[in-house]
Parts: structure tokens; sequence; C-alpha cells
């Protein structure tokens, strides 16, 4: 018997409907439905209370498949976390360029460091990109935070890749307008979310 036929005729035994079941393991009807529906496992935590609430044993719950099924699957979940975090951190990091001097300005034939809020001495078709750039870049790295958990398949197969297409964009437009300092940052974290990319494709 799979893992869902079980889970199922466990939850029938105590007389329990599928909302109630999720009330006792605090997940939502939905992941119940799920699970007894064959189209995915519970993550270790809630297999051990599932395990727990109805006193069986995991090796009783899954077989040896299913267990490596369940584990690869935590796995995945972990990593893709993880990518969040990091992808989400470096972009919003992205607003220090608001506040700290990154911007090389000339005033009185001197060329001083400020922050974009203060770079006044550029033409309005060089700063407007800038500050679009950058607010879009930051804007995606807060939903790539906050929407850790939303599971729609358009947003996850592409939050990585606009991101990546952000910080390329930015890069490109630093360099080609010669501000070494934003643009060797963006490009530094163009880098490390490429080889995030590809150390965990």
């Amino acid at each position: 018997m799979e893992f869902n036929e079980k889970l199922q005729e466990l939850r029938k035994t105590k007389g329990m409907t599928q909302e109630e079941l999720a009330n006792e393991l605090y997940v939502s009807r939905t992941a119940i439905s799920k699970w007894e529906s064959g189209k995915g496992y519970p993550n270790i935590d809630s297999l051990r209370a599932i395990s727990k609430f109805f006193l069986v044993s995991l090796d009783d719950l899954l077989s040896s498949e299913e267990i490596l099924d369940a584990a690869e699957t935590e796995l995945k979940s972990k990593v893709h976390k993880l990518k969040d975090i990091v992808f989400g951190t470096l972009d919003c990091s992205l607003i220090m360029f608001f506040f700290f001097p990154f911007f090389g300005q000339k005033r009185d034939g001197i060329i001083d460091q400020v922050s974009l809020i203060n770079f006044t001495e550029c033409e309005t078709y060089i700063k407007v990109p800038y500050i679009i750039g950058l607010i879009a870049i930051v804007l995606l790295g807060f939903l790539t935070l906050a929407l850790q958990n939303y599971n729609n398949r358009i947003w996850l197969q592409n939050k990585s890749k606009i991101s990546l297409l952000l910080s390329a964009m930015l890069t490109m437009f630093f360099i080609m307008s010669t501000e070494p300092y934003a643009a060797g940052f963006t490009f530094l974290f163009l880098i490390i979310k490429s080889i995030m990319l590809i150390k965990w494709a």
C-alpha cells in the first residue's frame, strides 16, 4: 500500500475529515488532499507529526523508495528557499545605491562620489533609467523574499531569470555610462547569481 492510501485509511479509521486532520497537523486542507491523492509527499516535519498523531512508525508509513522521494523533495525545497533568500537579499541590497556614494559627479572640475539621490549633475535620460532599473530589481527582491511559498509555476520558472536579466541590464547601463563602482557591484551580484543557478540547476 502506498503512502497516500495509508494516510487516507488512517484518517478514515479515526473518523476524521481532511479539514480536521489538517488542523491537527497544522497544515492546510489542500496539503492533506494533495498527499492523499498521491501528488506529493509531506516534508520531514509533517511526516513526524503524522507518525506521532497516528502512533505509527515512519517505516509503516513509507516504503524505502517513498522515504528517498520525500528526502529528495525536502532537499529541493531547501535549495529553492536558500536560492530565493540569496537572490532576494542581493536584489534588495541594491537599494543602497540610493543612499551610498556609488556615482561620480563632476562639479567645479572635481569628481565627487555621491549617492543616486544626490546625483544631480547628470542628464535626465541617464538618471531615470538608473532609478527605474534599481526600483524594479529591489521590488523583485522583496517579492522573492515575501513569496517563497508561492507555488505559481510561471513565477517559479521566471523569477530567477528576471533577476539575472535586470542585473545584466543594470550592469551594462552602468558600464556604458562610465559608473565603475555601480557597475562593479552589479556585475559581482550577477556573477554570484549565475554561479548559483549553474550549481543548483
